[in-house]
């Protein structure tokens, strides 16, 4: 896949096409990895691989951009305007002297990015199967500045299977959601939780109070919440 400039305009001149012709391009010129029943909207995606599983979707005005990998599992979501951006691996500069750093956003089967999120992929984002990043304003954010070393440093964000995040969190380096747990909205989580079945919550967030394993969300088997 072609970055940039050039990668991005490439996509938008695909978008007259019916979604059929435009899907046989993408898979055999670009060499997209599109199952039966998936589908991207009149969105942009830019990554050295893409794969989406059988009924997963990418809704519209979505710009996804130096990506080494997209990988959405079956009836995976990304909504609308979501701005998804990574650093290439090969790039001058910044993150040189990490060598397993991951620029990729992996959706597990019936996972949710809803609409107008920003999520850096500087390193791997990974959203577990059921989860939900919900609302809108959300801030998924795997690079900062380390201020003793003063540079650039990165790490993986994880959102566990059945995962909730609620409208306008932030979501630092190195940061894990467990499964089954809840990150209430307008929360900072920058560390990696450990306990499961959790309402975490403030800046920044920590345990509040313990959630009831047998809650329906959290044992569902389709993903789209009614």
């Amino acid at each position: 896949m072609r970055r940039g400039l050039p990668g991005i305009v490439a996509q938008l001149l695909l978008w007259p096409l019916p979604w059929r012709l435009r899907r046989a391009v993408l898979r055999r010129g670009l060499g997209f990895r599109i199952e039966d029943g998936a589908r991207i909207g009149f969105s942009v995606v830019c990554a050295g691989a893409v794969r989406l599983g059988a009924f997963s979707r990418i809704g519209h005005l979505t710009l996804v951009r130096d990506l080494a990998r997209l990988e959405l599992g079956e009836h995976a979501v990304i909504g609308n305007l979501n701005k998804i951006a990574g650093v290439p691996r090969d790039a001058a500069g910044a993150f040189g002297d990490e060598p397993d750093r991951d620029p990729s956003l992996v959706i597990g089967r019936h996972a949710a990015i809803t609409n107008s999120h920003l999520i850096d992929c500087t390193n791997r984002v990974e959203i577990g199967a059921f989860a939900t990043v919900a609302g809108w304003g959300t801030q998924i954010l795997t690079h900062g500045i380390d201020i003793a070393a003063c540079r650039q440093r990165s790490a993986p964000v994880t959102v566990g299977p059945y995962g909730f995040v609620g409208t306008r969190c932030v979501l630092l380096k190195g940061a894990v959601l467990p499964e089954r747990s809840v990150l209430a909205a307008g929360s900072v989580l920058g560390r990696a939780e450990t306990q499961s079945c959790i309402l975490y919550s403030g800046v920044p967030a920590g345990p509040v109070k313990p959630l009831d394993p047998a809650s329906l969300y959290f044992s569902r088997t389709v993903g789209r919440v009614a």
